[in-house]
This record gives structure tokens, C-alpha cells and sequence, in this order.
């Protein structure tokens, strides 16, 4: 692997914000007033409430518990071999037993059709790729 250069957008230094610069007096009373009306709906539904919960929790010692329940034997023996219950065993082969069908025969990209008739079988044998 060889390693390459990146743009700055990947640095992580200067990335500090300096002083906010705003455009003219009327735009910084404007976000200001704006932070002030947004600090107030936030006060209004508890959302502070819920930082100091959330600073608080972060801050609280971590619980710690001790398994309830435990097991009472300590360990359970495996089914012994000698007392199986049953043998599963593979099925008989399905055979066709019926006289319909002729055979099989092989068309276009090796698709396997079944042969009713000798007719059938005589024009599969005939037919050509287009």
C-alpha cells in the first residue's frame, strides 16, 4: 500500500474558529436576539432539565451487579449414545413407474423435455438452432 497525499480538508489542524465577524451591527443584534429567543424555548420545554440529568448521569459512579440466579447442579451430562431414539435414514429413491412418458430429450442449451410420443421425439430431433 502506498501512501498519498490529501487535501487540507482532511487536516485537523486550524481547524480553531476565531471571532465571529459580522456583517453589520443590525445582523449581530439579529443573532443574538435569535440565540436569546432559542436559549428561552429550550428553557420553556426542559431541555436544560434534561442536560443536567444527562451531565449527571455521565457523572455518577457505574452500577454494578451481581448475578440473582445460578444454576443449582452445576453441570448436565450429555444423552448417552446407547439409548437412541431414532435413526434417520435416507428415503427410497423416486422412480417413474407409469407408461406416459417415453423418455427424455434435450433441446436448445440443454433443457430437458419429456417425450410423449415418437412424433415428439423424431421433431425435437429435427429442430435446429435459429
Amino acid at each position: 500500500m502506498s501512501m498519498h497525499l490529501e487535501g487540507p480538508w482532511l487536516s485537523t489542524t486550524g481547524k480553531q474558529k476565531g471571532k465571529k465577524k459580522w456583517a453589520s451591527a443590525e445582523h449581530k443584534r439579529k443573532a443574538e436576539q435569535a440565540d436569546a429567543d432559542w436559549k428561552a424555548l429550550q428553557k420553556k420545554w426542559g431541555v436544560e432539565a434534561e442536560n443536567k440529568k444527562r451531565t449527571c448521569a455521565l457523572t455518577a459512579e457505574t452500577f454494578k451487579s451481581t448475578p440473582s440466579y445460578r444454576r443449582e447442579t452445576p453441570h448436565i451430562a450429555s444423552l448417552n449414545s446407547e439409548h437412541v431414539c431414532g435413526v434417520a435414514t435416507l428415503p427410497p429413491a423416486k422412480v417413474y413407474t407409469g407408461t406416459m412418458v417415453k423418455g427424455i430429450a434435450t433441446m436448445h442449451k440443454s433443457n430437458a423435455v419429456p417425450v410423449f410420443s415418437n412424433e415428439e421425439a423424431i421433431s425435437i430431433s429435427n429442430m435446429r438452432r435459429g
